[in-house]
């Protein structure tokens, strides 16, 4: 066979290895692209996750207690500087390759900064000198000059404040200072004269080289009453050395932050082991703080449940495109049946008609595989996947060789679909089921496997079940429609007798099947894409239950009127929030037994109110009753019950009450109901009691004060929200029972919106949305295809009879309307039981899916939207449509006058 005999036969029958072609390419470029795609997407997934991440989780921090240096060598700064370098050598190559900026920082000890500028009306203030790289750089000067020597000639060191530091303060360059370390009396104990040469302002406050703490560009408020700012200035080497030789005590940092833009998801797992390391192969004298590890562990979490998902996704498109190349191959050896059949009767063998097949595959199929190939190598991404694509290039070459052999069977009767229940076939069916049925057993049992490599039982389950589905939908079908049949056959008319008989006698297994495997694909990710969504909704909506939380301290107890007041807001729900406390056994104190708990106090009728998230059951908290003397109802978790029923404590009848300190009340509460969540409690405490807000008699010395709020309104603005609640915060430190002590930390404002967007925009969404995208596109747009196939696998016989039918007096409308109903149960089956089959999945799939990665924890329920319902049906119709105009095209191209003579195949 010479090459041009091959490429007339190519030639000749065009439409079949052109529709070959296509279906190798596009598997090729499946195979080539969906890696890449996901490579890249990870990528900027994985460094947007970094860079989104505070300062504290993307840094490295090396350092040494304060103390004085001894030694002979006198320029210590300089020295320690050079460590710089050495320590991040000594770090794994993973990590080494992730460091962008560094910098080293010496600094003293904190002391009490007097001088003539520094008046008592501006409070005390603390110094420590510093010196690091980068900062003059970093800023430019607004007043004299950058600290040069270090120590000017009268011993007095240099130095240089930011311009935000000296203006409340109101020092100059020029300034005489000292520095002294106190006793616990307040007497110096040692001192040292600073002279201020320098003002500063820093080009960009944003810049990694002022991330360091205390800050160089900020007063540091007191911690409490009495207690001093604290401040930082900035020096060259040989003012820490002066410091240092005249005892002062003296600290090292060396600081590394990991650079997002270095991070790939290749090196994700060295990087995490090798920061495992660092603590144990510290340099001795050395402290590290780092957190990097713990963002990076969960994207790594989400990583692989989002590659298991896009497995499976994968997984069935190729199963549903290899289906088509199945199919496609078929079509074409029937279609040249009487070719192979005289071939063989002038003696050609075996060899020959699989030689001849080859050919004519090899010279089309892989050079359709390489353009897919290439085409999918022009996306950006990493990996070429040529193994894969040559695997799919030599399966879809032997495809037509080998059904050019089983072409050559006579056909038979294919319109009666008892004459093809063979044993072999029945045998195949119900191995199919019985691997199906054990795959999803041992999946169940087994559980998710995380690893680099795909899970194989987790990819073929799927596929395997949906293909089972598929095979029992086709054995049952026919009987209702046979039912239908007889009594379609006793009314007035033929279109709906011959129309469901010819639909019960229906014998396209294979295109169903394959339709069945692309509509599951598609409904399987439709259903995962709406259950992370709605569990998404549902974190969000607990750790938010309204539209906005306030999250701080202790408020003054008119704040709640100031919110309320604000434009939008219409209602307002006070909260207290006690962590970390013990249940007494009695009113005195004594201790109950029971270990740690967090108290949630919840006033029943405003929390209730504030509360209208869809998807999110709030548990009713009993009202209080009384003024706090009688036990109040709680809601408790199920691990605190089981605590407090072995103690014998908070009984339903409230006869031996728990004790509770709250704010320095003693309330007793009694178990009204267990309840194993509730708003607001993080999933990780197992102890946790929702109390009712009691009614404190008049003049209480110890009246409850709100923790927290929780709004609902429209419109809200944060910022204002955020300025009435810090106002609410300070008047209660001013005018409440207890004033002084530590300063409060700032009150948190997070809105619902903000909190769903956060969790929409994890790091891996990116890659969910492509696989999902994909996943439903592609099974739909395969799935019609398939159902193109299963039409053109009956229509020469339905052609006959329509011809016949016509010349026995059938109109044109009639002749519609009989396509329609032989084609609407074949339609509908395959369309809804892959639907069905894909919607299942998820509820077999989602326990060894890892979906509450995707979700901040919260469970993915799989439930049946109404718009998933309304889709499938769309697609229904859609399908119908598509295979009416399917039928009637290819009966017009066939010219239904000429079927009938003797012998034609078209």
């Amino acid at each position: 066979m010479s090459v041009v005999e091959v490429a007339r036969r190519v030639r000749a029958y065009g439409g079949h290895f052109l529709l070959l072609a296509v279906l190798t390419l596009v598997t090729a470029l499946l195979i080539t692209a969906v890696p890449r795609v996901a490579d890249r997407l990870t990528g900027q997934g994985l460094r947007e996750h970094m860079a989104g991440q505070p300062v504290a989780h993307r840094e490295l921090l090396y350092t040494t207690t304060e103390e004085p240096v001894t030694g002979p060598n006198a320029a210590v700064a300089a020295t320690r500087a050079g460590e710089l370098g050495s320590l991040q050598q000594r770090m794994p190559p993973a990590v080494q390759g992730s460091i962008g900026e560094r910098w080293y920082a010496a600094h003293t000890a904190f002391g009490r900064l007097t001088g003539p500028d520094l008046t008592p009306d501006k409070g005390l203030v603390d110094l420590s000198l510093r010196t690091t790289g980068g900062v003059r750089e970093a800023a430019s000067l607004v007043e004299g000059r950058w600290p040069e020597a270090g120590v000017t000639d009268d011993g007095s060191v240099e130095l240089a404040l930011a311009e935000t530091v000296t203006r409340p303060l109101g020092l100059r360059p020029g300034n005489q200072l000292r520095v002294s370390i106190l006793d616990s009396s307040g007497a110096p104990l040692n001192r040292k004269k600073i002279t201020l040469v320098g003002v500063f302002r820093p080009a960009d406050p944003s810049a990694g080289v002022w991330d360091a703490l205390p800050s160089l560009l900020r007063l540091t408020p007191p911690v409490g009453e009495g207690q001093p700012f604290l401040i930082v200035g900035v020096t060259a080497d040989p003012g820490i050395d002066a410091m240092a030789a005249s005892g002062w005590p003296v600290g090292f940092t060396w600081r590394y932050r990991i650079a997002p833009d270095r991070l790939t998801p290749g090196q994700l797992d060295a990087l995490i082991a090798g920061l495992s390391t660092l603590e144990r192969t510290r340099p001795a004298g050395l402290s590290l703080t780092q957190g990097a590890d713990i963002p990076l562990r969960r994207f790594a979490v989400s990583l692989a449940a989002a590659r298991t998902l896009l497995a499976v996704i994968a997984a069935g498109l190729l199963a549903t495109l290899a289906g088509l190349t199945i199919l496609a191959a078929r079509l074409a050896a029937r279609r040249r049946r009487d070719e192979y059949v005289l071939l063989r009767a002038r003696g050609g063998s075996t060899g020959a008609v699989l030689r001849r097949g080859l050919a004519e595959s090899a010279l089309v199929l892989p050079a359709a595989a390489g353009a897919g190939w290439l085409l999918g190598g022009l996306l950006p991404g990493g990996g070429s996947q040529l193994r894969g694509v040559l695997l799919a290039a030599a399966l879809a070459t032997l495809a037509l060789p080998v059904f050019a052999l089983t072409g050559q069977r006579a056909a038979g009767r294919a319109d009666l679909i008892g004459a093809r229940s063979t044993a072999v076939r029945l045998t195949v069916e119900v191995s199919v089921l019985g691997v199906a049925v054990l795959g999803a057993f041992l999946l169940r049992r087994r559980g998710l496997a995380l690893g680099g490599s795909v899970d194989p039982l987790l990819v073929s389950v799927p596929v395997l079940l949906a293909i089972a589905a598929a095979l029992l939908a086709l054995r049952a079908y026919p009987l209702p429609l046979r039912l239908l049949s007889r009594a379609a056959a006793r009314a007035r008319g033929s279109v709906a007798f011959l129309g469901t008989a010819r639909a019960g006698r229906a014998a396209a297994t294979a295109p169903l099947v394959v339709v069945v495997l692309a509509v599951a694909t598609a409904a399987f990710c439709a259903v995962v894409a709406a259950g992370i969504e709605a569990g998404r909704d549902r974190a969000a909506s607990r750790a938010v239950p309204g539209d906005v939380l306030v999250d701080g301290e202790r408020f003054a107890p008119d704040t709640t009127t100031a919110l309320a007041a604000l434009p939008g807001v219409r209602a307002v729900a006070p909260l207290l929030v006690e962590p970390g406390q013990r249940p007494y056994a009695d009113a005195a104190g004594r201790f109950g037994g029971v270990g740690e708990t967090q108290v949630l106090l919840v006033d029943s009728a405003t929390f209730a109110s504030v509360v209208r998230r869809p998807g999110i059951t709030v548990p009713d908290v009993p009202a209080a009753v009384g003024d706090g003397s009688t036990p109040l109802p709680a809601l408790v978790s199920p691990a605190l019950a089981a605590d407090l029923a072995d103690a014998g404590l908070a009984d339903a009848a409230g006869r031996r009450p728990a004790w509770l300190d709250v704010q320095g009340n003693r309330l007793p509460v009694r178990m009204a109901r267990t309840v194993d969540e509730f708003p607001l409690i993080d999933r990780a405490t197992e102890r946790f009691v929702v109390v009712p807000w009691p009614a404190l008699p008049a003049g209480s010395p110890h009246p409850l004060v709100p923790t927290g709020f929780v709004l609902a309104g429209d419109g809200l603005d944060a910022a204002e929200v955020s300025r009435v609640v810090d106002e609410g915060q300070r008047r209660y430190q001013r005018e409440g029972v207890v004033t002084g002590g530590e300063r409060p930390r700032a009150p948190e404002v997070r809105t619902w919106s903000a909190v769903r967007a956060e969790l929409g925009g994890s790091g891996v969404n990116g890659l969910l949305v492509f696989g999902f995208t994909i996943g439903a596109v592609g099974g739909a747009a395969l799935g019609l295809l398939a159902l193109a196939f299963a039409v053109l696998a009956g229509a020469h016989g339905r052609g006959q009879v329509l011809s016949r039918l016509r010349t026995m007096g059938l109109s044109r409308r009639q002749w519609r309307g009989l396509l329609l109903v032989e084609l609407t149960p074949l339609v509908l089956v395959s369309v809804l039981t892959g639907a069905l089959v894909g919607a299942l999945l998820p509820l077999l799939l989602t326990p060894v899916l890892g979906l509450p990665a995707f979700t901040g924890g919260a469970a993915v329920r799989v439930r049946f939207e109404p718009g998933l319902v309304a889709g499938v049906l769309g697609l229904a119709v859609l399908a119908l449509g598509f295979a009416v105009a399917v039928e009637a095209l290819n009966n017009r191209r066939m010219r239904l006058g000429e079927v009938l003579r003797l012998g034609e195949e078209s």
